[in-house]
């Protein structure tokens, strides 16, 4: 197999399986913030909460309107999966603010996962099966492609509102330098990037 087949690398060539990799990423990081405590669990969250926003950011952007355009129905598909992000920004833009050491942060965490996992299966049933039969390869790659750039100028915190391609491009950039910069000014005062203060 040459380098563009080998299965380590299947997942970055297609947005569908870019993005299913991605969803066990997040799964993988919510089992570490629960099984963590301290400056390790704050550590994970902090990991959690950029791989989060990024993700949906680069969905709302390429993803989204792509199946709006593409898919027989797409528009009811993408409304339904842009509310169920919107919700979720929001709780995680709640616990963002948290103290990882409360007790209501694991309570609160406990609802962002189950609205995360929900959020992700019904993108893998509705839209990435339908996506995955009406694209061809090719489209896929691009798709690919364009989610990676997204990702790499996302903001790196929700924002909830801002779930269309529109507001993203509109206002990511601006965003995502300021949750960038802010990431670096906290870390260099040896302080979490997000939660505790």
């Amino acid at each position: 197999m040459d380098r563009q087949t080998t299965p380590e690398l299947m997942h970055e060539n297609d947005v569908i399986d870019l993005l299913i990799h991605q969803h066990g990423l997040i799964r993988n990081l919510f089992d570490e913030v629960a099984r963590t405590q301290g400056k390790e669990r704050q550590e994970a969250f902090s990991r959690l909460v950029r791989l989060l926003a990024v993700h949906e950011t680069a969905e709302e952007e390429i993803v989204h309107p792509y199946a709006r355009r593409k898919l027989i129905g797409g528009d009811t598909i993408v409304d339904n999966r842009l509310q169920e992000e919107e919700e979720a920004k929001e709780m995680l833009s709640r616990l963002d603010d948290m103290d990882v050491t409360k007790p209501e942060f694991s309570q609160e965490l406990e609802r962002l996962r189950a609205a995360v996992f929900a959020h992700a299966a019904a993108e893998e049933r509705y839209e990435f099966s339908e996506l995955k039969a009406a694209t061809t390869e090719a489209e896929r790659r691009a798709m690919a492609v364009g989610v990676k750039a997204a990702e790499a100028v996302a903001p790196t915190h929700p924002h909830p509102g801002t779930e269309s391609a529109m507001k993203n491009l509109m206002l990511g950039g601006p965003v995502a330098i300021m949750d960038r910069a802010r990431d670096v000014i906290r870390k260099a005062m040896g302080k979490p990037e997000s939660g505790q203060s």
